[in-house]
Protein backbone atom coordinates (compact mmCIF):
# COMPACT_ATOMS: atom_id res chain seq x y z
CA UNK A 1 0.00 0.00 0.00
CA UNK A 2 1.50 3.32 -1.06
CA UNK A 3 1.90 5.76 2.29
CA UNK A 4 1.29 9.15 -0.07
CA UNK A 5 -1.35 11.58 0.76
CA UNK A 6 -4.27 10.01 -1.56
CA UNK A 7 -6.07 12.54 -4.06
CA UNK A 8 -9.57 12.98 -2.35
CA UNK A 9 -12.02 16.07 -1.39
CA UNK A 10 -10.94 18.29 1.24
CA UNK A 11 -11.67 18.93 3.87
CA UNK A 12 -12.91 15.53 4.74
CA UNK A 13 -9.53 13.62 5.00
CA UNK A 14 -7.57 17.06 5.75
CA UNK A 15 -7.23 17.55 9.65
CA UNK A 16 -10.09 19.72 10.09
CA UNK A 17 -9.75 22.91 12.18
CA UNK A 18 -8.32 22.30 15.49
CA UNK A 19 -10.43 21.78 18.82
CA UNK A 20 -8.51 24.26 21.19
CA UNK A 21 -7.06 22.15 23.59
CA UNK A 22 -8.27 21.91 27.34
CA UNK A 23 -6.49 22.23 30.76
CA UNK A 24 -7.03 19.56 32.61
CA UNK A 25 -8.83 21.19 35.97
CA UNK A 26 -10.80 18.81 38.58
CA UNK A 27 -14.23 18.61 37.80
CA UNK A 28 -17.08 20.29 39.82
CA UNK A 29 -19.02 18.29 41.79
CA UNK A 30 -22.32 19.86 41.30
CA UNK A 31 -22.78 19.32 37.82
CA UNK A 32 -23.05 15.57 36.12
CA UNK A 33 -19.83 14.08 34.64
CA UNK A 34 -20.95 11.81 32.04
CA UNK A 35 -23.08 11.95 28.78
CA UNK A 36 -25.60 10.15 30.13
CA UNK A 37 -26.14 11.21 33.64
CA UNK A 38 -26.97 15.07 32.02
CA UNK A 39 -29.11 13.13 29.29
CA UNK A 40 -31.13 11.55 31.83
CA UNK A 41 -31.72 14.61 33.70
CA UNK A 42 -32.61 16.60 30.22
CA UNK A 43 -35.12 13.90 29.71
CA UNK A 44 -36.94 13.77 33.02
CA UNK A 45 -36.94 17.96 33.01
CA UNK A 46 -38.65 17.50 29.49
CA UNK A 47 -41.16 15.01 30.95
CA UNK A 48 -41.55 17.19 33.89
CA UNK A 49 -41.53 20.74 31.49
CA UNK A 50 -44.46 18.41 28.80
CA UNK A 51 -46.24 17.04 32.39
CA UNK A 52 -46.46 20.92 33.93
CA UNK A 53 -46.58 23.02 30.67
CA UNK A 54 -49.87 24.66 31.29
CA UNK A 55 -48.53 25.65 35.02
CA UNK A 56 -45.07 27.04 34.03
CA UNK A 57 -45.10 30.53 32.83
CA UNK A 58 -41.35 31.67 31.91
CA UNK A 59 -39.75 33.70 33.78
CA UNK A 60 -39.49 31.56 36.90
CA UNK A 61 -38.94 33.53 39.71
CA UNK A 62 -36.33 32.38 41.97
CA UNK A 63 -38.14 30.74 44.26
CA UNK A 64 -40.37 29.05 42.37
CA UNK A 65 -37.43 27.63 39.84
CA UNK A 66 -35.75 26.37 43.22
CA UNK A 67 -39.07 24.66 44.26
CA UNK A 68 -39.73 23.08 41.19
CA UNK A 69 -35.90 21.79 40.77
CA UNK A 70 -36.06 20.49 44.59
CA UNK A 71 -39.59 18.52 43.56
CA UNK A 72 -37.78 17.17 40.86
CA UNK A 73 -34.56 15.87 42.36
CA UNK A 74 -36.91 13.75 44.86
CA UNK A 75 -39.36 12.20 42.49
CA UNK A 76 -36.32 11.28 40.38
CA UNK A 77 -33.58 10.06 43.62
CA UNK A 78 -31.38 12.81 41.75
CA UNK A 79 -28.17 13.64 44.25
CA UNK A 80 -29.23 17.02 45.86
CA UNK A 81 -25.77 18.49 44.92
CA UNK A 82 -27.04 18.37 41.62
CA UNK A 83 -30.23 20.91 42.36
CA UNK A 84 -28.43 24.13 40.61
CA UNK A 85 -27.65 22.13 37.40
CA UNK A 86 -31.26 20.75 37.17
CA UNK A 87 -32.50 24.61 37.91
CA UNK A 88 -30.77 25.85 35.08
CA UNK A 89 -31.85 23.09 32.66
CA UNK A 90 -35.28 23.34 34.09
CA UNK A 91 -35.22 27.05 33.11
CA UNK A 92 -33.46 26.54 29.56
CA UNK A 93 -36.70 24.02 28.59
CA UNK A 94 -39.26 26.23 29.92
CA UNK A 95 -37.84 29.00 27.45
CA UNK A 96 -37.09 26.76 24.74
CA UNK A 97 -40.51 26.81 22.99
CA UNK A 98 -40.56 30.77 23.23
CA UNK A 99 -37.15 30.82 21.60
CA UNK A 100 -38.28 29.18 19.10
CA UNK A 101 -40.56 31.23 18.05
CA UNK A 102 -38.14 34.61 17.83
CA UNK A 103 -36.76 34.82 14.50
CA UNK A 104 -33.13 34.74 14.27
CA UNK A 105 -32.60 38.35 13.59
CA UNK A 106 -34.33 39.23 16.79
CA UNK A 107 -31.77 37.03 18.94
CA UNK A 108 -28.23 37.64 20.55
CA UNK A 109 -25.51 35.20 21.18
CA UNK A 110 -23.52 36.61 24.26
CA UNK A 111 -19.97 34.85 24.64
CA UNK A 112 -17.19 35.71 27.32
CA UNK A 113 -14.02 36.60 25.96
CA UNK A 114 -12.34 34.32 27.83
CA UNK A 115 -13.23 32.03 25.40
CA UNK A 116 -9.94 32.81 23.14
CA UNK A 117 -6.69 31.69 23.66
CA UNK A 118 -5.48 34.57 25.70
CA UNK A 119 -1.61 34.47 24.79
CA UNK A 120 -2.23 34.28 21.24
CA UNK A 121 -5.25 35.99 20.17
CA UNK A 122 -4.44 38.54 17.76
CA UNK A 123 -8.25 40.37 18.00
CA UNK A 124 -8.45 44.12 19.21
CA UNK A 125 -11.18 45.23 21.37
CA UNK A 126 -13.76 48.31 21.27
CA UNK A 127 -16.55 49.85 23.36
CA UNK A 128 -18.94 46.58 22.13
CA UNK A 129 -16.34 43.55 22.81
CA UNK A 130 -13.58 41.67 21.12
CA UNK A 131 -13.48 42.22 17.36
CA UNK A 132 -12.74 38.20 15.85
CA UNK A 133 -9.84 37.52 14.14
CA UNK A 134 -10.73 34.61 12.67
CA UNK A 135 -7.56 32.69 13.22
CA UNK A 136 -8.96 29.55 14.19
CA UNK A 137 -7.59 28.74 17.42
CA UNK A 138 -10.90 28.48 19.61
CA UNK A 139 -14.67 28.16 19.54
CA UNK A 140 -15.11 31.94 19.21
CA UNK A 141 -15.08 31.90 15.43
CA UNK A 142 -17.13 29.10 14.17
CA UNK A 143 -20.18 29.98 16.97
CA UNK A 144 -19.83 33.59 15.61
CA UNK A 145 -20.01 33.12 11.99
CA UNK A 146 -22.40 30.55 11.96
CA UNK A 147 -24.94 32.58 14.83
CA UNK A 148 -24.21 35.87 11.74
CA UNK A 149 -24.99 33.60 8.58
CA UNK A 150 -28.15 32.80 10.54
CA UNK A 151 -29.04 36.99 11.45
CA UNK A 152 -28.13 36.90 15.00
CA UNK A 153 -25.94 39.69 16.97
CA UNK A 154 -23.26 38.28 18.38
CA UNK A 155 -21.13 40.20 20.94
CA UNK A 156 -18.07 38.75 22.53
CA UNK A 157 -18.32 40.56 26.08
CA UNK A 158 -19.16 40.52 29.73
CA UNK A 159 -21.26 43.99 30.68
CA UNK A 160 -24.51 43.65 31.97
CA UNK A 161 -24.66 47.24 30.79
CA UNK A 162 -24.32 46.62 27.62
CA UNK A 163 -27.12 43.61 27.24
CA UNK A 164 -29.30 45.58 28.96
CA UNK A 165 -29.16 48.71 26.23
CA UNK A 166 -29.39 46.52 23.62
CA UNK A 167 -33.11 44.83 25.34
CA UNK A 168 -34.17 48.26 25.50
CA UNK A 169 -33.52 49.19 22.03
CA UNK A 170 -36.28 46.60 21.29
CA UNK A 171 -34.20 45.33 18.53
CA UNK A 172 -33.15 42.24 20.83
CA UNK A 173 -36.14 39.26 21.55
CA UNK A 174 -34.34 36.79 22.83
CA UNK A 175 -30.73 35.94 24.38
CA UNK A 176 -28.51 33.13 23.86
CA UNK A 177 -25.59 33.53 26.71
CA UNK A 178 -23.01 31.45 27.59
CA UNK A 179 -20.56 32.58 30.26
CA UNK A 180 -19.39 32.15 33.58
CA UNK A 181 -21.97 32.11 36.33
CA UNK A 182 -21.25 35.31 37.49
CA UNK A 183 -21.77 37.20 34.34
CA UNK A 184 -24.50 34.80 33.69
CA UNK A 185 -26.30 36.31 36.99
CA UNK A 186 -25.66 39.60 36.18
CA UNK A 187 -27.17 39.43 32.73
CA UNK A 188 -30.27 37.72 33.12
CA UNK A 189 -32.30 39.50 35.87
CA UNK A 190 -32.45 41.98 32.93
CA UNK A 191 -33.77 39.63 30.62
CA UNK A 192 -36.51 38.40 33.17
CA UNK A 193 -37.80 41.88 33.68
CA UNK A 194 -38.20 42.36 30.36
CA UNK A 195 -40.15 39.20 29.78
CA UNK A 196 -36.87 38.63 27.06
CA UNK A 197 -36.73 34.39 26.39
CA UNK A 198 -33.01 33.49 27.45
CA UNK A 199 -31.17 30.23 27.78
CA UNK A 200 -28.05 30.03 30.25
CA UNK A 201 -24.98 27.55 29.03
CA UNK A 202 -22.09 27.60 31.71
CA UNK A 203 -18.20 27.83 30.65
CA UNK A 204 -16.95 24.05 30.58
CA UNK A 205 -14.03 24.57 33.08
CA UNK A 206 -13.02 26.82 35.83
CA UNK A 207 -11.02 29.88 35.82
CA UNK A 208 -11.39 33.05 33.85
CA UNK A 209 -8.60 32.30 31.34
CA UNK A 210 -8.56 29.74 27.99
CA UNK A 211 -11.71 28.57 28.87
CA UNK A 212 -14.21 26.31 26.71
CA UNK A 213 -17.72 25.58 26.06
CA UNK A 214 -19.77 23.05 24.93
CA UNK A 215 -19.92 23.61 20.97
CA UNK A 216 -22.91 21.24 20.49
CA UNK A 217 -25.25 22.54 23.80
CA UNK A 218 -24.54 25.96 22.21
CA UNK A 219 -25.09 24.85 18.60
CA UNK A 220 -28.38 23.32 19.86
CA UNK A 221 -29.83 26.35 20.85
CA UNK A 222 -28.75 28.94 18.33
CA UNK A 223 -30.50 26.48 15.64
CA UNK A 224 -33.97 25.93 17.87
CA UNK A 225 -36.19 27.12 16.11
CA UNK A 226 -40.29 26.54 15.38
CA UNK A 227 -40.04 25.51 11.58
CA UNK A 228 -38.05 22.59 12.91
CA UNK A 229 -41.09 20.31 13.41
CA UNK A 230 -38.80 17.69 15.16
CA UNK A 231 -37.88 19.53 17.70
CA UNK A 232 -39.78 18.00 20.10
CA UNK A 233 -39.20 14.46 18.63
CA UNK A 234 -38.45 11.79 21.32
CA UNK A 235 -34.98 10.52 20.06
CA UNK A 236 -34.38 8.24 23.04
CA UNK A 237 -38.38 6.94 22.61
CA UNK A 238 -37.71 6.69 18.34
CA UNK A 239 -34.03 4.56 19.47
CA UNK A 240 -35.56 2.10 21.75
CA UNK A 241 -38.77 1.88 18.74
CA UNK A 242 -35.74 0.78 16.71
CA UNK A 243 -34.10 -1.49 18.88
CA UNK A 244 -37.29 -3.34 19.40
CA UNK A 245 -37.38 -4.24 15.71
CA UNK A 246 -34.78 -6.59 16.18
CA UNK A 247 -36.29 -9.07 18.85
CA UNK A 248 -36.66 -12.60 18.13
CA UNK A 249 -40.17 -12.88 17.46
CA UNK A 250 -40.32 -9.41 15.55
CA UNK A 251 -37.62 -10.58 13.05
CA UNK A 252 -39.39 -13.87 12.80
CA UNK A 253 -42.67 -11.56 12.40
CA UNK A 254 -40.62 -9.54 9.76
CA UNK A 255 -38.99 -12.34 7.48
CA UNK A 256 -42.06 -13.98 6.89
CA UNK A 257 -41.87 -16.62 9.72
CA UNK A 258 -39.37 -18.85 11.82
CA UNK A 259 -36.02 -19.46 10.45
CA UNK A 260 -35.72 -22.43 8.28
CA UNK A 261 -31.89 -23.84 8.36
CA UNK A 262 -29.46 -23.95 10.65
CA UNK A 263 -27.80 -20.75 8.35
CA UNK A 264 -30.71 -18.64 8.97
CA UNK A 265 -31.01 -19.08 12.25
CA UNK A 266 -27.34 -17.85 12.82
CA UNK A 267 -28.23 -14.89 10.64
CA UNK A 268 -30.62 -13.93 13.03
CA UNK A 269 -28.99 -14.25 16.33
CA UNK A 270 -26.54 -11.98 14.62
CA UNK A 271 -29.34 -9.58 13.88
CA UNK A 272 -30.30 -9.74 17.54
CA UNK A 273 -26.58 -9.74 19.36
CA UNK A 274 -25.66 -6.71 21.17
CA UNK A 275 -25.00 -3.56 18.81
CA UNK A 276 -25.97 0.41 19.15
CA UNK A 277 -28.24 0.09 16.30
CA UNK A 278 -27.34 3.53 14.91
CA UNK A 279 -26.97 3.08 11.20
CA UNK A 280 -31.22 1.67 11.41
CA UNK A 281 -31.90 4.65 13.93
CA UNK A 282 -30.68 7.01 11.30
CA UNK A 283 -32.50 5.64 8.20
CA UNK A 284 -35.97 6.04 10.32
CA UNK A 285 -34.69 10.26 11.40
CA UNK A 286 -34.14 10.92 8.17
CA UNK A 287 -37.06 9.85 6.52
CA UNK A 288 -39.00 11.06 9.79
CA UNK A 289 -37.66 14.68 9.48
CA UNK A 290 -38.76 14.98 6.04
CA UNK A 291 -42.77 14.01 6.35
CA UNK A 292 -45.05 16.55 7.32
CA UNK A 293 -45.47 15.00 10.34
CA UNK A 294 -42.78 13.94 11.95
CA UNK A 295 -44.21 12.15 15.10
CA UNK A 296 -46.07 9.95 13.15
CA UNK A 297 -45.81 6.12 13.05
CA UNK A 298 -42.71 4.89 11.26
CA UNK A 299 -44.40 2.94 8.20
CA UNK A 300 -43.74 -1.01 7.77
CA UNK A 301 -41.99 -0.63 4.67
CA UNK A 302 -39.73 1.62 6.41
CA UNK A 303 -38.71 -0.79 8.98
CA UNK A 304 -37.71 -3.29 6.45
CA UNK A 305 -35.68 -0.86 4.67
CA UNK A 306 -33.62 -0.40 8.46
CA UNK A 307 -33.63 -3.93 9.51
CA UNK A 308 -31.83 -4.50 5.88
CA UNK A 309 -29.54 -1.68 6.94
CA UNK A 310 -28.73 -3.75 10.05
CA UNK A 311 -28.31 -6.38 7.48
CA UNK A 312 -25.74 -4.70 5.90
CA UNK A 313 -23.49 -3.92 8.64
CA UNK A 314 -23.94 -7.14 10.41
CA UNK A 315 -22.46 -8.87 7.19
CA UNK A 316 -19.53 -6.95 7.46
CA UNK A 317 -18.76 -6.59 10.63
CA UNK A 318 -18.92 -10.70 10.60
CA UNK A 319 -16.40 -10.33 7.55
CA UNK A 320 -14.71 -7.98 9.42
CA UNK A 321 -13.89 -10.04 12.65
CA UNK A 322 -12.47 -13.12 10.07
CA UNK A 323 -10.16 -10.67 8.09
CA UNK A 324 -8.88 -8.79 11.09
CA UNK A 325 -8.87 -12.04 13.20
CA UNK A 326 -10.90 -10.82 16.16
CA UNK A 327 -12.63 -13.72 18.72
CA UNK A 328 -14.43 -11.63 20.36
CA UNK A 329 -17.45 -8.86 19.71
CA UNK A 330 -19.23 -7.52 22.09
CA UNK A 331 -17.15 -9.32 24.79
CA UNK A 332 -18.71 -12.72 23.56
CA UNK A 333 -17.18 -15.07 20.67
CA UNK A 334 -17.50 -13.97 17.39
CA UNK A 335 -19.54 -16.07 14.56
CA UNK A 336 -16.24 -17.85 13.11
CA UNK A 337 -14.49 -18.40 16.74
CA UNK A 338 -17.80 -20.54 17.48
CA UNK A 339 -18.94 -21.82 14.50
CA UNK A 340 -15.84 -21.28 11.80
CA UNK A 341 -14.71 -19.75 9.06
CA UNK A 342 -16.50 -20.90 6.18
CA UNK A 343 -20.07 -21.04 8.19
CA UNK A 344 -19.54 -17.20 8.85
CA UNK A 345 -18.54 -16.36 5.35
CA UNK A 346 -21.93 -17.96 4.44
CA UNK A 347 -23.55 -16.58 7.19
CA UNK A 348 -22.03 -13.00 6.35
CA UNK A 349 -23.05 -13.24 2.48
CA UNK A 350 -26.91 -14.62 3.55
CA UNK A 351 -27.52 -11.20 5.84
CA UNK A 352 -26.24 -9.27 2.77
CA UNK A 353 -28.72 -10.72 0.37
CA UNK A 354 -31.25 -10.46 3.13
CA UNK A 355 -30.65 -6.98 2.70
CA UNK A 356 -31.15 -6.21 0.14
CA UNK A 357 -33.96 -8.59 -0.43
CA UNK A 358 -35.43 -6.36 1.92
CA UNK A 359 -35.11 -3.66 -0.01
CA UNK A 360 -36.50 -5.28 -2.75
CA UNK A 361 -39.49 -6.21 -1.47
CA UNK A 362 -40.12 -3.36 0.46
CA UNK A 363 -43.86 -1.41 -0.46
CA UNK A 364 -42.52 1.81 -1.53
CA UNK A 365 -42.82 2.55 -5.08
CA UNK A 366 -40.98 0.84 -7.51
CA UNK A 367 -38.78 4.16 -8.85
CA UNK A 368 -37.65 4.41 -4.80
CA UNK A 369 -37.12 0.45 -4.50
CA UNK A 370 -34.49 1.04 -7.57
CA UNK A 371 -32.65 4.11 -6.10
CA UNK A 372 -32.53 2.41 -2.82
CA UNK A 373 -30.90 -0.49 -4.24
CA UNK A 374 -28.61 1.89 -6.16
CA UNK A 375 -27.75 3.70 -3.01
CA UNK A 376 -26.69 0.15 -1.27
CA UNK A 377 -24.55 -1.36 -4.08
CA UNK A 378 -22.55 1.87 -4.18
CA UNK A 379 -21.82 1.99 -0.32
CA UNK A 380 -21.29 -2.04 -0.51
CA UNK A 381 -18.52 -1.56 -3.32
CA UNK A 382 -16.72 1.35 -1.34
CA UNK A 383 -16.71 -0.44 1.71
CA UNK A 384 -15.29 -3.19 0.31
CA UNK A 385 -12.57 -1.38 -1.48
CA UNK A 386 -11.41 0.41 1.96
CA UNK A 387 -11.38 -3.03 3.95
CA UNK A 388 -9.15 -3.83 0.58
CA UNK A 389 -7.23 -1.75 1.01
CA UNK A 390 -6.14 -2.22 4.99
CA UNK A 391 -6.17 -6.12 3.65
CA UNK A 392 -3.37 -5.01 1.26
CA UNK A 393 -1.80 -3.24 3.81
CA UNK A 394 -1.72 -6.41 6.18
CA UNK A 395 0.33 -8.27 3.32
CA UNK A 396 2.81 -5.84 3.50
CA UNK A 397 2.74 -3.79 6.23
CA UNK A 398 4.63 -0.40 6.91
CA UNK A 399 3.90 2.81 8.56
CA UNK A 400 1.01 4.76 7.37
CA UNK A 401 0.33 8.32 7.80
CA UNK A 402 -2.60 9.72 9.79
CA UNK A 403 -4.12 10.81 6.42
CA UNK A 404 -3.78 7.27 4.96
CA UNK A 405 -5.58 6.12 7.56
CA UNK A 406 -8.11 8.42 7.81
CA UNK A 407 -8.59 8.14 4.10
CA UNK A 408 -9.64 3.95 4.81
CA UNK A 409 -11.48 5.22 7.38
CA UNK A 410 -13.88 7.65 4.84
CA UNK A 411 -14.14 4.28 2.37
CA UNK A 412 -14.25 1.39 5.32
CA UNK A 413 -17.19 3.45 7.67
CA UNK A 414 -17.95 6.12 6.50
CA UNK A 415 -20.49 4.04 3.78
CA UNK A 416 -22.17 2.38 6.02
CA UNK A 417 -23.59 6.00 7.96
CA UNK A 418 -23.75 7.28 4.17
CA UNK A 419 -26.19 3.93 2.97
CA UNK A 420 -28.28 4.67 6.26
CA UNK A 421 -28.79 7.91 5.75
CA UNK A 422 -29.29 8.24 1.97
CA UNK A 423 -31.95 5.39 2.21
CA UNK A 424 -33.93 7.71 4.53
CA UNK A 425 -33.70 10.36 1.91
CA UNK A 426 -34.59 7.90 -0.90
CA UNK A 427 -37.85 6.86 1.09
CA UNK A 428 -39.15 10.47 1.86
CA UNK A 429 -38.48 11.49 -1.88
CA UNK A 430 -35.68 14.06 -1.10
CA UNK A 431 -34.58 16.21 -3.68
CA UNK A 432 -31.08 15.79 -4.68
CA UNK A 433 -29.28 18.69 -3.52
CA UNK A 434 -29.96 16.37 -0.35
CA UNK A 435 -28.09 13.32 -0.95
CA UNK A 436 -25.23 15.70 -1.61
CA UNK A 437 -25.20 17.49 2.12
CA UNK A 438 -25.76 13.50 3.35
CA UNK A 439 -22.34 12.56 1.96
CA UNK A 440 -20.72 15.24 2.99
CA UNK A 441 -22.15 14.73 6.62
CA UNK A 442 -21.83 10.84 6.61
CA UNK A 443 -18.15 10.86 5.70
CA UNK A 444 -17.57 13.22 8.78
CA UNK A 445 -19.66 11.22 10.89
CA UNK A 446 -18.03 8.14 9.79
CA UNK A 447 -14.36 9.20 9.96
CA UNK A 448 -15.31 10.75 14.11
CA UNK A 449 -17.16 7.53 14.53
CA UNK A 450 -14.09 5.77 13.51
CA UNK A 451 -11.58 7.43 15.29
CA UNK A 452 -13.69 7.30 18.72
CA UNK A 453 -13.69 3.38 18.27
CA UNK A 454 -9.90 3.86 17.48
CA UNK A 455 -9.97 5.56 20.93
CA UNK A 456 -11.86 2.93 22.57
CA UNK A 457 -9.62 0.06 21.27
CA UNK A 458 -6.62 1.47 22.50
CA UNK A 459 -6.77 0.37 26.15
CA UNK A 460 -7.09 -3.64 26.62
CA UNK A 461 -10.17 -4.46 27.57
CA UNK A 462 -12.17 -8.11 27.81
CA UNK A 463 -14.82 -6.65 25.82
CA UNK A 464 -13.39 -5.44 22.69
CA UNK A 465 -10.40 -5.94 20.59
CA UNK A 466 -6.97 -4.33 21.28
CA UNK A 467 -5.40 -2.24 18.37
CA UNK A 468 -2.10 -2.03 20.00
CA UNK A 469 -1.68 -5.99 20.84
CA UNK A 470 -2.65 -7.14 17.73
CA UNK A 471 -0.27 -4.38 15.73
CA UNK A 472 -3.57 -2.79 13.70
CA UNK A 473 -3.23 0.53 11.74
CA UNK A 474 -5.15 2.61 14.13
CA UNK A 475 -5.16 6.63 14.36
CA UNK A 476 -3.41 7.05 17.53
CA UNK A 477 -0.33 4.93 16.14
CA UNK A 478 -0.64 6.95 13.15
CA UNK A 479 0.04 9.97 15.01
CA UNK A 480 2.49 8.49 17.24
CA UNK A 481 4.38 7.90 14.20
CA UNK A 482 4.01 11.61 13.15
CA UNK A 483 4.93 13.02 16.30
CA UNK A 484 8.18 10.34 16.69
CA UNK A 485 10.14 12.53 13.49
CA UNK A 486 12.36 13.86 16.17
CA UNK A 487 12.60 11.41 18.06
CA UNK A 488 15.15 9.09 15.75
CA UNK A 489 15.76 6.66 18.54
CA UNK A 490 12.13 6.08 19.25
CA UNK A 491 10.72 6.03 16.01
CA UNK A 492 12.37 3.12 14.79
CA UNK A 493 10.09 1.03 18.23
CA UNK A 494 6.77 2.58 16.48
CA UNK A 495 8.32 1.13 12.80
CA UNK A 496 8.51 -2.18 14.24
CA UNK A 497 4.77 -1.56 15.48
CA UNK A 498 3.60 -0.72 11.81
CA UNK A 499 5.11 -3.66 10.26
CA UNK A 500 3.38 -6.40 12.83
CA UNK A 501 7.03 -7.11 14.51
CA UNK A 502 6.20 -8.94 17.61
CA UNK A 503 9.20 -8.48 19.81
CA UNK A 504 9.49 -8.25 23.59
CA UNK A 505 10.34 -5.39 25.68
CA UNK A 506 11.24 -2.05 23.83
CA UNK A 507 8.07 -3.22 20.98
CA UNK A 508 5.52 -4.49 23.95
CA UNK A 509 2.04 -3.38 23.94
CA UNK A 510 2.82 -1.91 27.33
CA UNK A 511 5.78 -0.47 25.63
CA UNK A 512 3.88 0.95 22.80
CA UNK A 513 1.24 2.69 24.95
CA UNK A 514 3.56 4.53 27.16
CA UNK A 515 5.65 6.12 23.69
CA UNK A 516 2.26 6.77 22.87
CA UNK A 517 1.03 8.81 25.68
CA UNK A 518 4.71 10.42 25.25
CA UNK A 519 3.81 11.70 21.92
CA UNK A 520 0.34 12.98 23.29
CA UNK A 521 -1.45 10.14 20.49
CA UNK A 522 -4.68 9.88 22.09
CA UNK A 523 -5.56 13.35 23.04
CA UNK A 524 -4.20 14.72 19.12
CA UNK A 525 -6.58 12.03 17.95
CA UNK A 526 -9.44 12.65 20.38
CA UNK A 527 -8.92 16.64 19.17
CA UNK A 528 -9.46 14.96 15.47
CA UNK A 529 -12.78 13.86 16.05
CA UNK A 530 -14.10 16.54 17.72
CA UNK A 531 -13.05 18.17 14.59
CA UNK A 532 -14.89 15.81 12.09
CA UNK A 533 -17.84 16.14 14.51
CA UNK A 534 -17.78 19.42 13.72
CA UNK A 535 -17.19 19.29 10.08
CA UNK A 536 -20.18 16.88 9.98
CA UNK A 537 -22.31 19.83 12.31
CA UNK A 538 -21.07 22.44 9.70
CA UNK A 539 -22.16 20.94 6.24
CA UNK A 540 -25.44 21.53 7.05
CA UNK A 541 -26.13 24.92 6.30
CA UNK A 542 -26.91 24.11 2.94
CA UNK A 543 -29.75 22.12 4.09
CA UNK A 544 -33.06 24.20 3.11
CA UNK A 545 -35.59 21.39 5.67
CA UNK A 546 -35.34 22.51 8.90
CA UNK A 547 -36.54 19.96 10.68
CA UNK A 548 -33.66 17.66 8.44
CA UNK A 549 -31.26 19.73 9.50
CA UNK A 550 -32.54 20.40 13.39
CA UNK A 551 -32.32 16.58 13.45
CA UNK A 552 -29.50 15.71 12.26
CA UNK A 553 -27.45 18.09 14.84
CA UNK A 554 -29.43 16.59 17.58
CA UNK A 555 -28.03 12.95 16.38
CA UNK A 556 -24.94 13.73 16.47
CA UNK A 557 -24.67 14.48 20.60
CA UNK A 558 -26.84 11.14 20.53
CA UNK A 559 -23.92 9.44 19.02
CA UNK A 560 -20.81 10.96 20.35
CA UNK A 561 -20.18 12.10 24.22
CA UNK A 562 -19.04 15.58 25.68
CA UNK A 563 -17.72 15.40 29.00
CA UNK A 564 -18.35 18.72 31.01
CA UNK A 565 -15.02 19.33 33.12
CA UNK A 566 -16.03 22.07 35.39
CA UNK A 567 -17.88 25.01 36.10
CA UNK A 568 -16.41 28.92 37.30
CA UNK A 569 -14.29 28.48 40.21
CA UNK A 570 -16.03 31.67 41.65
CA UNK A 571 -19.37 30.03 41.43
CA UNK A 572 -18.11 26.63 43.15
CA UNK A 573 -17.06 29.16 45.70
CA UNK A 574 -20.74 30.71 46.18
CA UNK A 575 -22.21 27.27 45.77
CA UNK A 576 -20.34 25.96 48.99
CA UNK A 577 -21.46 28.89 50.74
CA UNK A 578 -25.19 28.60 49.67
CA UNK A 579 -26.31 27.16 46.19
CA UNK A 580 -27.69 29.94 44.87
CA UNK A 581 -26.21 31.32 41.94
CA UNK A 582 -27.37 29.10 39.43
CA UNK A 583 -31.11 29.25 40.05
CA UNK A 584 -30.00 33.61 40.14
CA UNK A 585 -28.50 32.78 36.31
CA UNK A 586 -31.07 31.31 35.16
CA UNK A 587 -34.25 33.85 36.50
Amino acid sequence: METATPTVPLPLVSLPRAVPEMPNRPPQETIPQTRGERELILRQVKDYVAEAENELTPPLVLDELRQRAEALIARHGIDSKYVDYVGIVLSNEVWREQLSAVPYDRRLLLMPKCLRVEDRCPAPFDEFGLLCKQCGLCSIQDLQEEAERLGYAVLVAEGSALVMALIQTGKIEAIVGVSCISVLERAFPYMESAAIPGVAIPLLQDDCKDTAVDVEWVWDFIHTTSDDRTRRLDLDALRKDVESWFEPATLDALFGGPAASETETLARAELTRAGKRWRPFLTVCVHQALQDDPHAAVPDALRQVAVAVECFHKASLIHDDIEDGDTLRYGEPTLHATHGVPAAINVGDLLIGEGYRLLAESGFPPDVRAAMTAIAARGHRTLCLGQGEELLWARSPKPLGSRKVLEIFRQKTAPAFGVALELGAAAARAEPEVFETLRKYSDALGIAYQIRDDLDDFAPSADAPDDIAALRPSLPLAVGYEQAKTEPELRPILARAWRRERVNGSSSPERLRALLDQFDSVERSRRMMEGYKEEAIRSLPGLTNPSLKGLLRRVIGKIFSVEIQGWCSEFEARNAAGGQSVAEASR
